[in-house]
């Protein structure tokens, strides 16, 4: 999800800026709700961006010569669900570019959506989707936030087969191209963060079980499995 500065076409880089503002400004909107009514959050929303930006930070080399990261933003998705996660990612993905020379500022937009907007809607909405069938909470957190990390490199290989299509096969012969690049070291880096991520949380349901209840994670009538 660190697309390097200047490398997207402007127009591919300022359409995706188009596409994740509105994701921000919903964000933003969110984050001021979530604290007006959680004033106790605070320090758990400071704990899940210093989460983000510290496993996104990691730079694992690629055997095919590229690099993978974990992403981090399955943990906040699940506990302030995905719109605060367009603001707090987009944020550390602000300062990497500044700090550490991860991404960069035109392709903010792009690397924003596949980490920020893609990942945590996809792990928030399987979260949910799970505990509602009544899915043990380990194991749809575990599968919730592998999934999003996973969703994050797939959007991001769909960004690279849009700006750069296979010259014979077009968008779909480059995405599947992009796709192999990253999977031989994503998947396991997936897995990792999934089992990182309900540590985690298995941790705050054991010694702060009512912060999750209040914010909807855990339901009211007591601690669930």
């Amino acid at each position: 999800m660190h697309i390097m500065e200047g490398y997207l076409p402007v127009a591919h880089a300022a359409g995706w800026w188009v596409v994740s503002l509105p994701f921000m400004a919903a964000g933003v909107r969110s984050l001021k709700r979530i604290i007006m009514d959680h004033p106790s959050a605070r320090a758990l929303l400071g704990t899940s961006s210093a989460f983000v930006f510290v496993l996104s930070a990691l730079k694992l080399p690629s055997v095919t010569g590229s690099s993978s990261h974990p992403t981090g933003t399955g943990l906040g998705a699940i506990l302030f669900g995905p719109s605060v996660m367009a603001v707090l990612g987009s944020i550390v993905l602000l300062f990497q570019a500044l700090l550490l020379a991860h991404g960069g500022l035109t392709t903010l937009g792009a690397n924003a959506f596949s980490m920020a907007i893609v990942g945590p809607w996809v792990a928030f909405g399987l979260f949910h989707g799970l505990r509602r069938c009544r899915v043990s909470f380990s194991f749809s957190a575990f599968l919730a936030t592998t999934l999003g990390n996973l969703a994050t490199y797939v959007c991001t290989s769909a960004q690279l087969a849009l700006a750069f299509p296979d010259a014979a096969s077009g968008f779909a012969g480059s995405f599947v191209k992009f796709l192999a690049v990253f999977a031989i070291t994503q998947i396991p880096i997936a897995l990792a963060e999934g089992i990182i991520t309900v540590i985690l949380l298995n941790t705050l349901r054991s010694y702060n079980p009512e912060e999750l209840r209040g914010l909807d994670v855990l339901p009211k009538g007591g601690l669930s499995t």
